[in-house]
């Protein structure tokens, strides 16, 4: 399959994003070769800042990929973000209305044109006060199973040393360090061959978030903590 190019918006995007992370911090890349560089590939991974997507895109870019991201359909309004979000193919998402199977649809679209998609599958930021995963939602556990892609788990964490959404503190200085673990891609080979029960997608989705807490972790060089970290009403 022919390598997919990025095109005008996506350059807009590099000229804008790879000075900036680089003000702002250090970027560190594990693993980055585990990434395929041609074909559909599903990267999950976690999500602690709203600056992740900025990061995320430079270290897809920097493995030589095009970066298309699930991110809620509102920002498409936003003056030249939504063009640039246009151009550059990204995946508007649209929750809580008849359009939200659409946003699933259009990120397997992607991923049968040979694209990669990123996905955070807790939905947003974690709400866990230590920043390790939340319990995700199963759509993850759909675009995984429905296609025969590799599926690379992936960690990162600094973002939200730089910009803290529910503290409300942005520090860019001094400059922090942002770390980027890529595992293995998850052989679900076993799973394909099982009916998509809601057991089945839930125990999916909680395999592949599992594997990025353990990325997490090494990061951290901290014991990860049992489970998922669960929403309070």
């Amino acid at each position: 399959m022919a390598k997919e190019k990025g095109g005008f918006w996506v350059g807009v995007a590099a000229v804008a994003f790879y000075p900036s992370t680089a003000l702002m911090s250090r970027k560190r890349i594990q693993g980055g070769e585990r990434v395929p560089r041609s074909g559909g590939t599903l990267v999950v991974m976690n999500h602690v800042s709203h600056l992740d997507p900025v990061y995320d895109a430079v270290f897809v870019h920097k493995q030589g990929r095009v970066p298309h991201f699930l991110a809620k359909h509102g920002l498409w309004n936003v003056p030249v973000l939504g063009s640039v979000l246009r151009g550059a193919r990204q995946i508007p998402v649209y929750r809580g209305t008849a359009d939200a199977q659409q946003s699933l649809r259009a990120a397997h679209e992607a991923l049968e044109q040979g694209m990669l998609v990123i996905i955070y599958p807790e939905g947003t930021i974690t709400k866990d006060p230590d920043g390790w995963p939340m319990t995700s939602r199963t759509g993850v556990a759909r675009l995984a199973l429905e296609h025969d892609v590799p599926v690379v788990p992936a960690a990162r964490w600094g973002t939200r040393d730089v910009y803290d959404h529910y503290r409300k503190k942005f520090r860019p200085l001094p400059r922090k360090t942002v770390v980027t673990n890529v595992g293995e891609p998850v052989d679900l080979s076993a799973y394909r061959e099982q009916p998509q029960s809601l057991a089945v997608l839930r125990e999916v989705t909680d395999l592949l978030m599992g594997e990025v807490k353990d990325l997490l972790a090494e990061i951290r060089q901290e014991q990860a903590p049992d489970g998922f970290y669960t929403k309070k009403a």
